[in-house]
């Protein structure tokens, strides 16, 4: 009997001890259990907002050229214009007749504001050169154009007018020369013109000589007014802002 009591008397005690050890392996383990959330109301820091991008960098305005950079970039379309064959000796003669006025007419305002332009003249000889702009581009696009022909007389005045672009571009040859060189030119060309149609197209020989003689008093001058003291000032490049 004694055995007996003490058999049912553990069995309680076994019985407490296995469902400890089941309940301990139900559990996780403290580095598995999930991290608690934040809940509304809570003092949880809220997350940074995405930084918001810089502005664009505007460009800068580019400056607008001055007298000087406007008179040459005029030239040099001139000079291109007679290079090419779109612009005449007559068109050339005119146009820098023209350029060649607004020129005196900057030089005496400078004479007289101790070398410099008031903000007045700089408007009007602005406006002169945009009304020259404008001539430059109708005389270079419309049906008048240099022909020289595959005769001796068109390439020696082809070759004359390649020289005087040349001064023009490189600023041997002022507004005013060029005008009087091409004025020259014009009145050779006038001349053959008037021969050729006088003789069904063609030049007598005589004609020929009379030609070439212009054209060689022609090529003296031009040499001599590239090679003087004359010059057309080169403008200098401004400084970047």
């Amino acid at each position: 009997m004694k055995f007996t009591w003490m058999k049912w008397s553990t069995l309680p005690v076994a019985l407490v001890m296995i469902g400890g050890v089941a309940m301990a392996q139900d559990q996780p383990a403290p580095s598995q259990q999930p991290a608690p959330q934040a809940q509304s109301g809570s003092s949880a820091t809220p997350a940074t907002p995405a930084a918001t991008p810089a502005p664009a960098a505007t460009p800068a305005e580019k400056p607008k050229p001055t007298v000087a950079q406007r008179k040459e970039n005029q030239q040099d379309r001139i000079a291109q214009g007679v290079k090419s064959g779109q612009l005449t000796a007559g068109e050339t003669a005119n146009l820098e007749t023209k350029e060649a006025a607004i020129n005196k007419e900057t030089a005496a305002d400078r004479a007289a504001n101790g070398d410099k332009l008031t903000a007045a003249e700089k408007k009007q000889v602005n406006g002169q050169q945009n009304q020259l702009s404008k001539q430059i581009y109708k005389d270079k696009h419309n049906a008048n154009t240099a022909h020289y022909g595959n005769n001796k007389v068109g390439q020696r005045r082809e070759n004359q007018q390649d020289r005087i672009a040349q001064g023009i571009k490189s600023g041997q040859l002022t507004a005013g020369e060029t005008a009087k060189l091409e004025n020259q030119q014009k009145g050779i060309n006038k001349q053959v013109a008037a021969d050729r149609k006088a003789n069904g197209g063609k030049l007598t020989a005589s004609e020929k000589k009379q030609v070439n003689k212009e054209q060689n008093a022609a090529s003296k001058n031009i040499y001599n007014k590239k090679h003087n003291a004359k010059t057309q000032p080169q403008a200098q490049a401004q400084p970047k802002p």
